[in-house]
């Protein structure tokens, strides 16, 4: 036997660390040993949790490399630790008590999801996903966070990547609680623009664009994504949405844009390429096939997506992480 790959193969089996991770993250462990909780009594008390139980997963913790235990009973944090404190991103999506704990309890139906081809979601949570949010107020928030998180990094990006001096109105559909739109619109002072959203979301979103002093400019409007969108915008921007969607539905709300925006707008597509980053684009794929039924693409698929959508790709920007602009536009203007 191959003692090599048999330890490789140990740690793809183990369920145990990524579990003993997320009960941590959402007991809020490593935030609690940062602030200068350290001992396992106190750690356990302030995160309301069992002292001997938290010691077996602190252990497990320990064992991997996340926590140190300089002194018995006592913990540090590792370097990976600190990963998990909540000012450094990954927390949320390891709670379990919010959208991330509803993907991660999701992994079970993959076996259902490959046998059928078909997301499984709504044989765990009883309604399909957008459906579900809906009925989840609280869910819903924690998942419009996390992708507003995401959107404050992509902002700056795109503001820089997209030549933005000739546009004029823009419409983000599927916008989330507007700060992709609010950053567009901080960096580029003429521009004017839309959120279409959920109604719930909307209201979030135009609740930011009255607190950050852009309601002059910036609006949100409830409404879906596969109906009529409002037309006349120089440019339509789908940031990690059509991600969601199996190929026929992203062709759909592409088409919606591409009827918005005439012969003379652009549709902006911001997605993970799958090429840029396999692994992690593999592990994406089926976390959308389980949830919500989209699935991670190639340049070269979106370009069939794009293109069943009566719509031509005209350029294509990288920017960070694998995420790539895809530009989009009837096809009499496309530049070759």
């Amino acid at each position: 036997m191959d003692d090599s790959a048999w330890r490789q193969l140990q740690d793809l089996l183990d369920l145990a660390t990524p579990w003993a991770l997320r009960v941590a993250a959402t007991l809020r462990i490593p935030d609690l040993i940062a602030s200068g909780v350290t001992d396992l009594a106190a750690l356990a008390e302030r995160s309301a949790a069992d002292v001997a139980t938290l010691e077996r997963v602190l252990r497990l913790l320990v064992a991997r490399g996340v926590l140190a235990e300089p002194e018995p009973g006592e913990f540090s944090l590792t370097a990976i630790g600190r990963l998990l404190e909540n000012g450094a991103g990954f927390r949320a999506w390891l709670d379990q008590d919010g959208f991330g704990g509803r993907m991660d309890r999701a992994w079970p139906a993959l076996l259902d999801s490959v046998r059928a081809g078909l997301p499984c979601y709504a044989d765990l949570f009883g309604a399909p996903f957008w459906e579900d949010l809906a009925a989840h107020p609280e869910i819903a928030a924690s998942y419009n966070t996390l992708m507003a998180a995401q959107s404050a990094s992509i902002g700056p990006a795109l503001a820089e990547c997209f030549d933005w001096s000739g546009v004029r109105e823009v419409v983000d559909v599927g916008g989330g609680s507007g700060t992709l739109l609010a950053a567009l619109a901080r960096a580029h002072p003429h521009l004017r623009g839309t959120v279409l959203e959920f109604p719930s979301t909307a209201r979030a979103a135009a609740e930011r664009f009255a607190r950050e002093g852009l309601a002059e400019r910036c609006r949100a409007v409830g409404g879906s994504m596969f109906d009529a969108l409002p037309k006349g915008a120089d440019v339509y921007i789908l940031c990690v949405v059509i991600g969601d969607w199996n190929d026929a539905r992203s062709a759909a709300i592409l088409a919606r844009c591409a009827e918005a925006a005439g012969a003379t707008g652009r549709v902006l597509i911001v997605e993970a390429a799958r090429e840029a980053d396999p692994a992690g684009s593999a592990a994406m794929d089926l976390q959308m096939l389980v949830v919500s039924g989209g699935r991670s693409r190639t340049r070269e698929e979106f370009r069939a997506v794009i293109a069943a959508a009566g719509l031509e790709l005209v350029r294509s920007y990288s920017i960070f992480s694998g995420l790539c602009v895809l530009e989009c536009a009837a096809p009499l203007r496309s530049l070759r």
